[in-house]
């Protein structure tokens, strides 16, 4: 785990030695000895991670010399970045940068910091140099001898499986499987004559083995497919094995004779010989634990398509390989779930009290530990198994509840957790695994913002770039796999299929804390456990902070982020530290925290890339930030800062402002946005991929100087003066790459957008508030739009005719934005519409839905239409599972009741029907279920 250090130094060495080799003048051939040194020294350690995540006994030298390698690889970074702030502080003069390296020797006394750095360069390289050398005596095999690539090759593990287990499990120890294990067999037994792949796809620890074995040996499977086998394929894999024992057990299962000389071919002789053997059989495999994507690839030209109704079954941890198997015409994904609240409940009952009731004093302690578990089978076996060995009394079930991190390295009846969660995050690519062991400084259980994250990944230095692809794409492609694997899950994904948060199961979260602290990655520190005595590269402060958790983040001044969850004390926080002292921060994230202004001395922090104030009291920003030449970052949202400094405009690396907040106006029916007031100058800042919320309130100058933001992703406008409209469009026209665009008009008057000359053709959301004298002409041929939003629009025609022709819209918001009385919707209009909100228009009257319109709507919000009669075309939309209705006459909503209203049938078929607020003040919900 060590090489996820020495990498990060060796990537942060690249670009002095190449880009900015001119700085390096006089120490340049020591730099690069280091960085030679220590790639020689990474292929060591991939070999040394090898042996750990295999689970060789690693001895007390290794350790320490992994621990000695880390900290000055650590160290090495602390010095490049001393270096480049110390450089970048230098006066310039005539455009110049004066270059300490080349006036070490004649300069001492004058240039003393400079000459310090020069000498530790040469005390590290004789360091660094040491360390290789004792590197050959722990036994280790370099990768670049073994011409290995990256951590995730093929590599042998002769350590027991714990997997194995899962495969003798007996039917009364397991819960909570019939369903998927009924589904299983079914799509085995019935269905098509031709071949047929089904995928069994979840993350370690659900029970896909288990779940897949008892399907295999099943009565029914049995009867049906006399020709079978089952083929454990795991991390590491040589075809010709697989081949070989696929062959051996078919004939085993035939009782036939194996064939001489089999041990003996090559793979193409292998091939041939199963493909002839399978031809005229009906053959059922199960390909148990496949981890690549390549395997599927190869494997389904082996086996036979012959329509004698033969099954293939693969279980997987990565959604990627489950679902290559769609490119086959006949095929089943099952994506394995965790055992319900119920099911959790019972089979922790089973191993905990050998199936006896939950003593009622450990009643609330056993539901927080089954809480903790999530549904994961192998984590509720193994940890009710552990304390089935503890005495029954709540104080010895807390503290093992308190201390479930360090039980879970320490306690034996636990291994099995560990090591194969960990399997997931060993087979990870090394450019992965910061980006994953960076999840562990968000709370437990914390729903992690997706955007959030990936801009702090960026920010650290995580995402490395490729040529035409943003940072912020390439880490989004990042999050995808990290879902794929199933190391992280899903928490909330909105109707535009956009991930927007995620989370990571406790225990996967409790396993890479661990491996986080061992590599002074992280720590965490709160009330409960403030203490520590040794470095950290990263502070997660969370829920309550106290004096000695400020002593241990001053300690480290070589700390590169800090993140603060729930706290309650930061002006004691910053009280007790200067940001003068830590000028190697990366990160500062002070969201929601009671946070009421920041330090001048922010500009001290030369390499600072993401600054948060999200959800803060700080009203304003200290002039110096003008000093933060690398800030990437920019999160003032939902704080009082309305203005930004004219210093603001000297960052020019500057990706992301997003500044605003919402709220109801007067009469509670619809937003009002609040950005900020940003000078000229802001068409300097070439880099900025999202600008949210900006005052327009400054004019034509402004306006015109968007135009130069030709990266922009996400645009955000409010305060929009009629005159200024087509000022805004002409901007527009350069903005090739936009996606989202908003705009609110000053006072909710007239938006004059009726001409782009270019429109973004890959604009996904548009959000528009104000009048509109018409839809503009270019929204047409907007043809990826997913999101419109029209607000306070009162346009005097029905839209409908020209926005149920956008062929990939997903959801439609519409409030007070047409006077009219009926709202039609044709035949074949809407095709992928799920989303249908319908807000304040006071004077419709009907819904005109077509047979064939809307054919798969999923929701409808309709408040308040007073006038409103009841929508019959509702019956036609077969595929709505959500009606909510607000502010609706008494009449309408006695009319759609079961018992006796006369349009009851017209929402039956609706599985939920709502009703908010029928009657006057009443803020009633009523279900029609």
């Amino acid at each position: 785990m060590a090489e996820i250090a020495v990498t990060e130094v060796i990537n942060r060495l690249l670009p002095l030695l190449t880009e900015e080799a001119r700085l390096l003048r006089g120490v340049h051939s020591e730099v690069e000895d280091i960085k030679r040194e220590l790639s020689y020294i990474q292929a060591f350690l991939k070999d040394a991670d090898a042996k750990a995540e295999k689970g060789d006994t690693i001895g007390d030298g290794l350790k320490t010399w992994v621990q000695e390698l880390r900290e000055t690889a650590y160290s090495i970074e602390d010095l490049v970045d001393e270096y480049i702030q110390h450089f970048a502080n230098r006066p310039r003069r005539s455009g110049v940068i004066f270059d300490f390296l080349s006036q070490v020797f004649c300069l001492i006394a004058k240039l003393k910091p400079r000459h310090e750095i020069a000498s530790k360069v040469k005390d590290l390289k004789l360091k660094v140099g040491k360390l290789k050398e004792e590197s050959s005596s722990y036994g280790f095999i370099s990768s670049f001898e073994q011409g290995s690539g990256g951590s995730s090759d093929t590599i042998n593990v002769p350590w027991h499986d714990p997997g194995v287990i899962s495969l003798f499990i007996e039917e009364a120890e397991i819960v909570g499987i019939e369903s998927p294990k009924g589904e299983l067999i079914n799509w085995l037994v019935e269905g098509a004559a031709e071949r047929t792949v089904i995928s069994v796809v979840g993350m370690g620890g659900l029970g896909k083995t288990t779940i897949a074995k008892k399907v295999y040996d099943n009565e029914k499977v049995v009867k049906r497919f006399v020709c079978r086998a089952w083929i454990t394929v795991s991390q590491s894999f040589k075809m010709e094995m697989v081949l070989q024992n696929m062959i051996k057990k078919f004939y085993e299962a035939m009782k036939e004779p194996i064939p001489e000389g089999m041990d003996a071919m090559d793979e193409i002789s292998l091939i041939g010989l199963l493909k002839k053997y399978l031809e005229d059989k009906r053959y059922a495999i199960v390909f148990d634990d496949v981890w690549r994507l390549e395997f599927w690839g190869f494997i389904k030209y082996v086996l036979p398509e012959n329509k004698r109704g033969s099954r293939v079954v693969i279980t997987t941890r990565n959604v990627e390989v489950g679902c290559a198997i769609r490119e086959s015409r006949f095929y089943h994904v099952h994506n394995l779930q965790p055992l319900p609240p119920e099911s959790s409940w019972e089979l922790f009952c089973k191993k905990a009290f050998q199936g006896s009731c939950c003593p009622s004093e450990l009643e609330k302690i056993s539901i927080d530990i089954v809480k903790r578990c999530a549904g994961l089978p192998l984590a509720i076996v193994a940890i009710g198994g552990a304390l089935s060995t503890k005495q029954k009394n709540e104080l010895e079930w807390q503290k093992f509840n308190d201390n479930l991190g360090s039980q879970l390295e320490t306690n034996p009846h636990l291994e099995s957790i560990t090591k194969i969660l960990s399997l997931s995050y060993n087979d990870l690519p090394h450019f992965l695994k910061p980006c994953f062991l960076y999840c562990a400084v968000f709370p437990e259980d914390y729903s992690i913002n997706c955007a959030k994250l990936i801009r702090l990944w960026v920010a650290e230095g995580f995402v490395k770039g490729e040529k035409g692809m943003p940072l912020e794409q390439r880490a989004e492609e990042y999050l995808n796999e990290l879902i794929h694997r199933n190391l992280v899950q899903l928490s909330k994904v909105d109707d535009r299929g956009r991930i927007r948060r995620c989370k990571v199961h406790d225990l996967m979260r409790e396993i890479i804390l661990k491996k986080a602290e061992e590599l002074s990655f992280c720590h965490v520190l709160g009330d409960e456990d403030s203490s520590f005595n040794g470095k950290f590269r990263r502070g997660s402060v969370q829920k309550g902070i106290n004096t000695i958790a400020v002593e241990t983040i001053n300690r480290n001044s070589q700390i590169r982020s800090l993140l603060l969850f729930d706290v309650d004390a930061v002006p004691m926080l910053l009280t007790g530290m200067s940001f003068t002292n830590f000028k190697l921060l990366k990160v500062l994230d002070f969201e929601d925290a009671p946070l009421y202004n920041i330090p001048e001395d922010l500009g001290n922090l030369f390499h600072l890339r993401y600054l948060s104030v999200r959800g803060t009291k700080v009203k304003m920003l200290p002039k110096s930030i003008g000093k933060l030449q690398n800030l990437q970052t920019l999160d003032l949202k939902h704080s009082p800062v309305d203005e930004l400094p004219v210093e603001i405009t000297k960052l020019k690396k500057l990706r992301h402002i997003l500044a605003y907040s919402y709220q109801l106006n007067p009469k509670g029916l619809f937003r009002t946005a609040r950005g900020v007031h940003i000078g000229e100058g802001i068409g300097s800042m070439l880099d900025l991929q999202k600008l949210c919320h900006v005052e327009a309130n400054n004019g034509r100058g402004l306006i015109e100087e968007l135009g130069k933001l030709r990266q922009l992703r996400r645009l955000g406008i409010v305060n929009l003066m009629e005159e200024d409209g087509p000022s805004m469009c002409a901007s527009i026209s350069n903005m090739k790459y936009l996606e989202s665009l908003v705009i609110f008009s000053k006072d909710d008057g007239i938006l004059n957008l009726q001409t782009i000359s270019d429109p973004p053709r890959y604009l996904r959301t548009l959000s528009l508030q104000g009048g509109l004298i018409g839809l503009p002409n270019w929204l047409p041929v907007l043809r990826s739009l997913v999101y419109v939003d029209l607000k306070n629009s009162r346009l005097s025609y029905d839209p409908m005719e020209i926005l149920q022709a956008l062929p990939n819209l997903l959801e439609l918001l519409l409030q007070n934005a047409y006077g009219g009385e009926c709202f039609c919707f044709t035949e074949l209009g809407f095709q992928k519409l799920k989303v249908l909100s319908i807000y304040d228009m006071r004077g419709l009257k009907n819904l005109n839905i077509h047979e064939g319109a809307l054919p798969v709507v999923e929701r409808l919000r309709i408040e308040p239409s007073p006038q409103m009669e009841v929508p019959f075309g509702i019956r036609l939309l077969k595929t709505l599972t959500r009606i909510d209705f607000f502010g609706m006459p008494r009449e309408f909503e006695s009319s759609m009741r079961p018992q006796d209203g006369q349009n009851y049938h017209i929402v039956e078929h609706v599985p939920h029907v709502f009703f908010h607020g029928s009657y006057a003040d009443d803020q009633m919900i009523l279900n029609l279920r």
